[in-house]
């Protein structure tokens, strides 16, 4: 089979950030892919669940999504292949972006001014799977070293709070739902079922 380990991650960042960069110039596309309650009341415009995962709202946005996905997506793709479950690493990516967008469209469904874009949920999820295989593996939050276990912690109950706050431009319930479904997916593939996860949470390892 042509695909290989990294190639689904690769695969991911270069049309996102080849749409991405076309929608930045192009309104038209952003209005077809962008995540659009208004628009949304039939199936024909439900693509827009998993659409709207590839483009972004500006250069920054796009840069901070890809390279956190750069760093993490392609370890936990390593780890989706050496337990047999490659195309599940897709899987997860693509599943996380659909799922993670529901509870905003729901919220916002008679909002016609609420629209959402960006590969948060999707990218949140990834790095949520990452946290399960390794909880104690050093993850930089600004610069300073945090255990992943740690960071994933204070990044649900910030992204929980914020959420509720609705005071921002940014989507917080795309980032706690994603989260959740990375950490619910990655055990339910996971030969372990949490029994690793679980181990190593009582083995403390400080790695700075």
């Amino acid at each position: 089979m042509f695909i290989t380990v990294s190639n689904y991650s690769w695969i991911i960042i270069i049309v996102t950030v080849l749409l991405s960069a076309l929608a930045f110039s192009n309104n038209d596309l952003i209005n077809r892919f962008i995540l659009w309650p208004k628009y949304m009341d039939s199936p024909a415009e439900y693509y827009r669940f998993l659409s709207s995962g590839f483009i972004h709202a500006d250069v920054n946005h796009l840069l901070f999504n890809m390279l956190t996905f750069y760093f993490f997506g392609k370890q936990v793709e390593t780890q989706f292949y050496q337990i047999g479950k490659h195309d599940m690493f897709l899987v997860l990516y693509l599943g996380a972006i659909i799922l993670s967008s529901m509870p905003a469209f729901y919220k916002n469904r008679h909002n016609a001014y609420f629209r959402s874009l960006g590969a948060s949920g999707g990218v949140s999820a990834v790095l949520f799977s990452f946290i399960y295989a390794t909880p104690w593996s050093t993850i930089y939050v600004w610069f300073l070293p945090v255990p992943a276990i740690i960071a994933g912690v204070g990044y649900i109950a910030y992204s929980a709070y914020m959420g509720k706050q609705n005071s921002d431009n940014i989507g917080h319930d795309a980032h706690l739902w994603g989260s959740i479904f990375g950490l619910v997916f990655t055990f339910f593939f996971d030969p372990s079922h949490g029994s690793d996860f679980l181990i190593q949470l009582m083995h403390p390892q400080f790695r700075f």
